[in-house]
């Protein structure tokens, strides 16, 4: 996808979500691994892709709490700890929160919780408003080796011919922070 704007690339990702295709796209920390959250086959190429266990879940990042709503079981979060959720976003906190029973398992994996983030990364944010929903989000690499920072590094890992939004990421040096929304307990360092 070289030699294209940028606006060429992110039209181009968002039709490739819409068409069911995984992609890549800047996140606040790295490039991120995403597709539609409610398309199995999308999320299997992911899974296949970033040679990741389906057991393990996967985070679903939105432009807003409303998208993420029909993912969690949002009768099980008290007012005071949804609150806690919403202090912290838009920005780069991951929340691991009761799943809905809706919720598909190829996110969830062996978990009854989801993770979520509403992100600040406006390019991230533009791909979920473009799309209307929540897209899936894991570090852009094969397990084990490094997480892409940049989009070049995208290609070196996943061919000329992955879909990549040619943008930068937020800039930070870790990835997101993870909390258990239910207690506030830090489960990994941002």
């Amino acid at each position: 996808m070289s030699n294209i704007t940028y606006q060429e690339s992110l039209t181009h990702c968002i039709n490739a979500l819409k068409d069911g295709r995984v992609i890549a796209y800047p996140t606040e920390a790295v490039f991120g691994l995403g597709c539609d959250p409610d398309n199995q086959q999308a999320v299997e190429k992911l899974l296949q892709l970033k040679q990741r266990p389906v057991e393990k879940g996967l985070i679903l990042i939105a432009a807003s709490y409303e998208q993420l709503r029909p993912y969690i079981a949002v009768n099980e979060i008290s007012e005071l700890q949804e609150k806690r959720m919403l202090g912290h976003w838009p920005g780069p906190v991951t929340f691991v929160v009761p799943a809905s029973p809706s919720a598909p398992k190829w996110i969830t994996g062996k978990f009854e919780s989801i993770a979520v983030r509403v992100t600040d990364h406006p390019v991230a944010r533009q791909l979920c408003e473009s799309v209307g929903k929540p897209l899936v989000s894991t570090s852009a690499n094969v397990s084990g080796q490094p997480p892409a920072r940049v989009w070049s590094e995208v290609i070196d890992q996943f061919g000329e011919n992955f879909d990549v939004v040619e943008a930068a990421t937020g800039g930070r040096e870790n990835p997101s922070e993870i909390r258990n929304a239910l207690t506030g307990e830090r489960i990994r360092e941002g």
